[in-house]
């Protein structure tokens, strides 16, 4: 994936994690923790809050992964000529 796709489908992604942050209350890095920490485990009774959490972390998990090759593209290469710059007619 080059650059500006990495850039378009995290901010994609953060658009859907906003979601889930303002609706329980909680960042996305601090939900996943939680999670991987097994400390939701009250929560799995509940059809909609499991389905959530399963969706959360899933678009979290993919995030976390374009991220990290985000940030190996910008190590190796020339991030400046990566940018899409528009002329100004």
């Amino acid at each position: 994936m080059e650059l500006h796709e990495l850039v378009v489908e995290m901010k994609q992604l953060e658009r859907r994690l906003t979601l889930y942050e303002e609706k329980y209350g909680i960042l996305s890095q601090d939900f996943y923790d939680l999670l991987s920490a097994g400390k939701l485990a009250r929560y799995d009774d509940f059809d909609e809050t499991r389905m959530d959490f399963s969706r959360w972390k899933g678009i979290y998990e993919t995030w976390r992964r374009r991220k990290t090759a985000y940030s190996e593209q910008i190590q190796q290469g020339d991030p400046a000529a990566a940018l899409r710059v528009q002329p100004a007619y």
